[in-house]
């Protein structure tokens, strides 16, 4: 095990108590404001999945007209929200059961996903890059960042989260490479 100092454990911690903010319920807090009383009444968000928001319709036409307007809803929600959504899917799938019990789902938190390495992503504003080149550019600084310091995989030695080698015993790569042959 090796020695960090304060500063990186508290940087450490700072980082993970913004994670447990738990972006579904300030979703939650804010839906129908954002929605308007109409829509509110006749839609129930689900959960956040990568970035991406279930909502349970009271009908399939809700869910059609919804899905229309789902572009302007999500700069809407966005301007509240610390992560920003990249997607809204709408869905009659959901309502029954929220209509007899309205638990909430909480998404599955990214500290207890394998692939989780401890640290934010940064998602500066959203402008898409025309030049190929610096977009690659962009991207490969931000993996080589994001990988710097893990462990490597003990089969093709590439920098691995700390949770795949806990849980495989490899890269997510080579497990799902030993779970293709074993299925063959």
């Amino acid at each position: 095990m090796s020695l960090k100092s304060i500063n990186d454990v508290l940087r450490i911690l700072e980082k993970q108590a913004k994670w447990q903010e738990q972006p579904f319920q300030r979703l939650l807090k804010c839906w129908a404001e954002v929605v308007g009383p109409v829509v509110a009444a006749n839609t129930l968000p689900l959960s956040i999945q990568r970035d991406v928001l279930s909502v349970a319709t009271s009908s399939a036409a809700w869910a059609q007209n919804l899905t229309f307007g789902r572009t302007s809803l999500l700069v809407k929600l966005n301007k509240k929200l610390l992560t920003p959504l990249v997607d809204i899917r709408f869905s009659t799938a959901g309502w029954q059961n929220s209509s007899v019990e309205r638990k909430q789902q909480q998404t599955v938190s990214p500290h207890e996903h394998p692939s989780y390495i401890g640290d934010e992503i940064n998602r500066p504003n959203a402008t898409p890059t025309k030049d190929v080149n610096a977009a690659f550019g962009h991207w490969t600084k931000i993996v080589r960042s994001r990988s710097h310091g893990l462990p490597l995989c003990p089969q093709c030695q590439s920098p691995t989260p700390p949770g795949e080698l806990q849980r495989w015993e490899v890269c997510s790569v080579c497990a799902a490479k030993q779970f293709s042959k074993q299925k063959s």
